[in-house]
């Protein structure tokens, strides 16, 4: 099998999910959320830092997670859908790579009919109000992506394997994949654009490079 490997916020889709869990609790959470965010995006803060301090502000709740469900397909990549189908008719498979939660990105990743998704474990009570996270999950600390690309690999073995993403924390990956392709359609990263193997602005764009 030919792999690649999507980042999801920013990449697949315009949002970053974690900010707008904040912005539904009103724009004072959301601008410090944010700037976290940007801080550890831009690598100059580390992740492990900023992932539980995010969450003990916003404390997210069943109804918020829905909307921010359905905000991921309605700011889907414009290119994404037709470029998929594309590459699947040249044999390449999917696999989602996020620091963001599971559960919020499940239904962009059935939308976009992506099987395999990486992500951060979040944890309701049956009454829909915030627990916990999976702090053990190595999306939530630099390096993280990195481990689970490895995993990856011993998993299916694939003759090829490509990154996209737009943060430090998808750049990590780039020892690891064949191509690390940086992606800034949205917040093109300095860091990334300079690191990066080949950089795009829209992921139709893929298609001359792979």
């Amino acid at each position: 099998m030919k792999l690649i490997i999507f980042d999801c916020d920013s990449t697949l889709s315009s949002i970053e999910g974690i900010d707008e869990l904040a912005r539904a609790k009103g724009p004072e959470v959301f601008a410090e959320v944010e700037a976290l965010t940007n801080a550890a995006m831009n690598g100059e803060v580390p992740l492990d830092q900023v992932f539980a301090r995010r969450l003990d502000i916003i404390r997210p709740d069943l109804a918020t997670c829905t909307a921010v469900e359905q905000l991921y397909i309605d700011t889907v990549e414009p290119t994404a859908v037709d470029t998929l189908d594309k590459l699947r008719e040249q044999g390449w498979s999917f696999a989602i790579l996020s620091g963001g939660f599971k559960r919020l990105i499940e239904p962009l990743a059935k939308f976009l009919n992506i099987d395999r998704i990486e992500a951060v474990p979040l944890n309701l009570d049956e009454n829909g109000l915030y627990v916990s996270f999976d702090n053990t999950y190595p999306t939530t600390y630099n390096g993280g992506k990195p481990e689970i690309i490895r995993q990856l690999k011993a998993e299916f073995s694939p003759e090829k394997i490509i990154m996209v993403g737009d943060g430090v924390s998808d750049l990590e990956t780039q020892s690891e994949v064949d191509n690390f392709i940086g992606y800034g359609g949205y917040t093109p990263r300095e860091k990334v654009q300079a690191g990066a193997d080949h950089f795009i602005y829209k992921l139709d764009e893929l298609l001359e490079i792979v």
